[in-house]
C-alpha cells in the first residue's frame, strides 16, 4: 500500500484562503470588538467559510463516487479535494487555539484528533473517505446556524436584537444538532464499526487505521452528545427561571 505523503497544490491554496478569511475578520470586520470576543468571532466567521461549502462539496463527492460504494472504497479525486479543504481549515483553526487559548486542551485535542483522521485517510491510507465525508456532512450541516448563534452570543449583552436572535436560533439549533450528531451520527458510526469489525476492510484499510479512526470518532460523537445535552439543560433551566419570575 502506498504510504508516501504527497501534498497537492490545493492544500496550500486552501490554507492561505482560510488564513486570509481569519485575518480579514480579525483586522477588518471585528477590529473594533473587545479582545475578549475578537478571536472567537474571527474563528466563527472563518468557520462559516468552511462549514456549508464542505457539506455541499462532500455531498457531491459522495454522490459522484464510483459504485459499489463501501466504507473501504478507494478515495477518488473529489473526496481528496474535500479532505484537503477541511484539513486546511482545521490547521488554521488549530493555530487560532494555540495562539489565543493554548490551555484549551479539549478543543486542541479535538482538532489534532480530527486532523489525524483526515490526514491519514487522505495521504496515508488512500481509502475510507466515504465514511469520513458522511460524518463531515453530519458534523458541518449545523455549522451556519451554530456560528451565527455564536457570533450574536458575543453581542447579546449589549445589543437587544442580538439577544433576541440568539434566543430565536438556540432551540432549532439544539434540535438540528441533536438529530444530526446524536441520532444520525451515532447510526453512521455504528454502521462503520460493524463494517470494519467484520473484516471487510482488512485488505484495503490497515487495522491500526480503522481502529484508531473509530476511537477518535466515537469519542467525538460522545463529547458532542454531552455538549448538546448540557445546552438543553441550560435552556430548560433558563425557561424554568423565566416562568418562575412571571408567576411572582
Amino acid at each position: 500500500m502506498e504510504t508516501l505523503l504527497t501534498f497537492t497544490p490545493s492544500f496550500p491554496t486552501f490554507f492561505l484562503m482560510f488564513l486570509f478569511a481569519y485575518l480579514f475578520a480579525f483586522f477588518v470586520i471585528f477590529r473594533n470588538w473587545s479582545p475578549k470576543h475578537r478571536p472567537d468571532a474571527s474563528s466563527c466567521l472563518m468557520s462559516l467559510t468552511h462549514g456549508t461549502p464542505a457539506v455541499i462539496m462532500a455531498t457531491h463527492a459522495i454522490i459522484q463516487a464510483p459504485t459499489p460504494r463501501t466504507f473501504a472504497s478507494p478515495n477518488v479525486t473529489g473526496q481528496n479535494f474535500v479532505l484537503e479543504f477541511s484539513i486546511a481549515y482545521f490547521v488554521v483553526d488549530l493555530l487560532h487555539y494555540m495562539v489565543f487559548y493554548p490551555n484549551d486542551v479539549l478543543f486542541i485535542s479535538h482538532h489534532l484528533a480530527t486532523l489525524y483522521v483526515f490526514v491519514t485517510c487522505r495521504y496515508v491510507v488512500h481509502h475510507g473517505a466515504l465514511a469520513i465525508l458522511v460524518l463531515l456532512v453530519l458534523a458541518e450541516v449545523t455549522s451556519a446556524c451554530q456560528n451565527v448563534r455564536s457570533i450574536v452570543s458575543f453581542m447579546k449583552a449589549d445589543v437587544p436584537t442580538a439577544k433576541k436572535l440568539y434566543e430565536f436560533l438556540s432551540p432549532p439549533f439544539y434540535v438540528f444538532y441533536s438529530v444530526s450528531r446524536g441520532i444520525l451520527g451515532t447510526f453512521v458510526v455504528y454502521k462503520m464499526g460493524v463494517f470494519y469489525a467484520s473484516g471487510a476492510a482488512n485488505n484495503m484499510i490497515p487495522r491500526w487505521a480503522w481502529i484508531s479512526w473509530m476511537v477518535v470518532i466515537v469519542s467525538a460523537v460522545l463529547i458532542s452528545i454531552l455538549w448538546v445535552l448540557n445546552l438543553w439543560k441550560e435552556w430548560y433551566r433558563e425557561r424554568s427561571h423565566r416562568a418562575q419570575k412571571k408567576v411572582k
